[in-house]
């Protein structure tokens, strides 16, 4: 098979040789060949990319209207959805997910760009009842130059919630792909160009750790969204402190998936057994903690085990496939280090632990289920981002909500029961940022979506989006004709 060649970065609008002609091999995870080798940035390159992004900003973007600012946002996302099935594929050869999975990303990174294209002129500053002689109001206004550095798990998909909500706001953005993944955000900048947007307003710098140290660094770039581990997070945090850069973070999670002895058990079974090894566990919101009341615990548990025994493991392009390898085989490495462990510490395997027979080549591991793991263990307290889940037992709600929230992490939670009234309680104690009752994880472009505690900083998503993204200006004008007391005289 030959190797593509994207061998140009974007910045400026212009299609440009990286400074140091570096290269990226894009490894496909289901066959473990190069599939690609993609042009590398370096730091001259950022600064090339951070002036263009300025000088969009002082020029035509920074002049733009809100409701043009929509066209082109719209644009882009009907460009995508003609494009869905070529990105798709790219999408699949860099991170190994299933072609179904991978297309259904992608339409849905393109709803999300039309919802934010629509809000880019419905979110507006107020005016204040600060004095009956004056008048004050707010403004909001672009931060500035973004930059948005990207996971490795859903690229396309992760750019849209960052792409759409900055442009919508007025922001440049320079677009940081993971280096295991790289080749989806150049074909994403084509569509770009052909949108119309201006020079310089969206920058693609795949790139190593390096690329995104120096766009942290940046005193140019206002601002850092990031998707990714906490650990790279706290990395991004300390580099932007230089010049206090605004920070959005969304990290890891182990969220906890709570289902009661009264709960409808036939659709939380089938829920979580999606919610543990959709995206072969690479999310940070997987229902990695599955907590059942003593009642039901070892009919869920052996249940959970025999749906994940028909998952089938395979390869990106066949129909039949359910999910798809691990992204790299390091991400494989550490999740059968976390099985390992696992077994070493006492939880009882229930399904899966090993590779799957006949792949012989890729990044695969079965759906693997523990049954019995201490919540304090290193399995149930670590993210493992991998299709790896643990079932432990409860008595009762107190133990349910102390357990739940046994974690560093925050992002999602899940409960399952027909008790109303027990449903508002417990949510309301559960410390997730997205809390569900008898469903999990309703990911969606109109509610916010972020983590308490290590699991991030703000929200993605929503209108709520739109703030983390702007500045809040206070003007007040003085109406009055009086002139005040000299307090010097």
């Amino acid at each position: 098979m030959s190797v593509a060649q994207f061998d140009r970065l974007f910045i400026g609008g212009e299609w440009v040789a990286p400074h140091a002609a570096g290269r990226i091999a894009s490894i496909d995870p289901s066959t473990e060949h190069v599939w690609a080798e993609v042009a590398a940035a370096d730091a001259a390159d950022v600064d090339d990319a951070v002036s263009a992004a300025r000088a969009a900003m002082a020029g035509r973007w920074g002049r733009t209207a809100p409701t043009e600012r929509g066209a082109l946002i719209a644009r882009f996302a009907d460009l995508i959805r003609r494009d869905a099935a070529r990105l798709a594929e790219i999408e699949s050869r860099d991170n190994g997910k299933p072609l179904r999975d991978t297309l259904g990303e992608v339409q849905r990174a393109a709803d999300w760009l039309t919802f934010f294209a629509g809000a880019a002129d419905k979110v507006n500053g107020e005016q204040i009842p600060y004095r009956p002689d004056a008048l004050a109001y707010t403004r909001l206004e672009p931060v500035g130059v973004v930059a948005a550095i990207l996971p490795w798990n859903s690229p396309i998909s992760l750019a849209s919630w960052k792409l759409g909500p900055g442009l919508a706001a007025g922001n440049a953005m320079i677009l940081k792909p993971a280096e295991q993944t790289p080749a989806s955000m150049l074909a994403l900048a084509a569509l770009v160009e052909e949108a119309g947007f201006p020079a310089g307003v969206v920058n693609v710098l795949p790139g190593d750790g390096a690329v995104g140290a120096a766009l942290s660094a940046h005193p140019g770039v206002a601002k850092v969204s990031f998707t990714g581990s906490h650990e790279t997070a706290i990395r991004i945090m300390r580099s932007a402190s230089a010049n206090l850069k605004r920070c959005s973070f969304e990290c890891g999670g182990k969220s906890p998936f709570i289902v009661f002895a009264d709960a409808d058990f036939d659709k939380a079974l089938s829920v979580a057994t999606h919610s543990a090894f959709r995206s072969t566990g690479q999310s940070c919101s997987m229902a990695s903690r599955i907590f059942v009341e003593r009642p039901l615990y070892e009919r869920f548990a052996a249940g959970l085990a025999e749906r994940a025994q028909r998952i089938r493991p395979g390869l990106p392009f066949d129909p039949k496939t359910h999910i798809g390898p691990q992204t790299s085989a390091e991400q494989r490495d550490k999740t059968e280090g976390y099985i390992a462990l696992g077994v070493e510490s006492g939880a009882r395997l229930l399904a899966g632990g090993g590779r799957p027979e006949g792949l012989p080549n890729g990044y695969f591991v079965q759906p693997t289920v523990f049954a019995d793991a201490d919540n304090r263990s290193r399995l149930a307290q670590e993210e493992i981002f991998g299709p790896v889940t643990a079932v432990m037992p409860f008595d009762g709600e107190e133990e349910a909500i102390a357990l739940a929230n046994d974690t560093r992490y925050g992002l999602v939670g899940g409960l399952w029961t027909r008790d109303v009234s027990r449903a508002h309680r417990v949510a309301a104690r559960i410390e997730s940022g997205l809390v569900s009752v008898n469903t999990f994880r309703p990911v969606h472009f109109m509610l916010p979506y972020g983590g308490y505690k290590m699991s991030g900083i703000g929200r993605e998503n929503g209108f709520d989006a739109m703030r983390e993204y702007m500045e809040t200006k206070t003007v007040v004008v003085d109406l009055s004709d009086a002139i005040p007391p000299d307090p010097f005289a």
